[in-house]
């Protein structure tokens, strides 16, 4: 049953690491075999806004944009700052999503009391159901 569950999500990961390209071959070859695959891939396409964004673009083409990031100007002075500030805005980011989760928890509770505010409110007005009944 898991290998079964697993295969597309599989399949969608190699395509992606291909790029766009492999998407389309996908879809057309999915066409001329069997056209509601195709079909289906064209609106998953569509869906996920693989067709109008870069977001399918290769692992090997990020890892490339990854790396030129960090390579080594040549002045030390400058790597020096650029790590530093690299460093802080991944701190930064991180204080961010940490209150963000706080706020979701914080949302969380809120409801939460609420319903069991609710929740009281209407077991005290409703009225009790009579014991020989």
């Amino acid at each position: 049953m898991s290998s079964v569950a697993t295969w597309p999500g599989r399949a969608e990961s190699w395509l992606d690491e291909r790029g766009k390209g492999a998407w389309i071959a996908a879809m057309v070859l999915a066409f001329i075999f069997f056209w509601p695959v195709g079909l289906a891939i064209l609106a998953y396409m569509i869906w996920s806004k693989r067709m109008f964004t870069g977001r399918c673009k290769s692992r090997h083409h990020q890892f490339h944009q990854a790396r030129h990031a960090f390579r080594s100007s040549g002045n030390s002075a400058f790597d020096a700052y650029k790590a530093d500030t690299l460093r802080r805005l991944e701190d930064e980011q991180q204080a961010f999503e940490e209150f963000l989760q706080r706020l979701r928890e914080a949302k969380d509770k809120v409801e939460f009391d609420q319903f069991m505010e609710d929740r009281a409110r209407r077991a005290r007005e409703a009225p009790e159901a009579p014991a020989g009944a």
